[in-house]
């Protein structure tokens, strides 16, 4: 439309640059396109803004955790026990574990017999590194251990595998 009026006044010898004004309310089509990108722009503002953690379509969790304690972050390191890393034979068992679980950490001593043996009971998970697939060893398990537990899963040779047991 303005490329004809601005050929028009062209053609008249008339060469002005005054605004093209609308005759009346824009038509009721004009209005729904402009209402419905203004829509779209909102939701897409919408979801860019929403945080990582949410996963659509998911169900809010209910929370296990006590008051004061984040509920998806890691756990605060009990009285009298220490921070362990271990690292589980099987990283896909990461899966399954969340921070405030407890599992019972097993190991199988490098060369030694096929029998695991029982190295800490219901030790609790502080933290979960590398849950999500991670193929690079990077994947750990934090552990809150009493001292003496924490001594033998560090000083184990090299070699030794670990495995936990979650707990109900």
């Amino acid at each position: 439309m303005v490329g004809r009026r601005w050929e028009a006044a062209v053609a008249d010898g008339e060469a002005t640059l005054r605004p093209v004004r609308w005759r009346g309310l824009p038509r009721r089509r004009t209005l729904l396109r402009v209402t419905l990108v203004a829509v779209l722009l909102g939701l897409a503002a919408a979801v860019l803004q929403t945080p990582p953690s949410c996963q659509p379509g998911a169900p809010p969790a209910a929370s296990t955790t006590p008051a004061g304690t984040p509920p998806g972050g890691p756990r605060a390191l009990p009285a009298g026990a220490v921070g362990v890393p271990i690292r589980l034979a099987e990283p896909a068992a990461l899966a399954v574990l969340r921070p405030g679980a407890r599992v019972d950490l097993m190991v199988v001593p490098a060369g030694g017999s096929a029998d695991p043996t029982l190295l800490a009971p219901r030790a609790l998970v502080l933290d979960v590194v590398g849950a999500a697939g991670a193929v690079d060893g990077s994947s750990a398990l934090y552990l809150a251990l009493p001292p003496e537990q924490a001594r033998r899963a560090v000083g184990l040779p090299e070699g030794s595998r670990f495995a936990v047991v979650v707990r109900g």
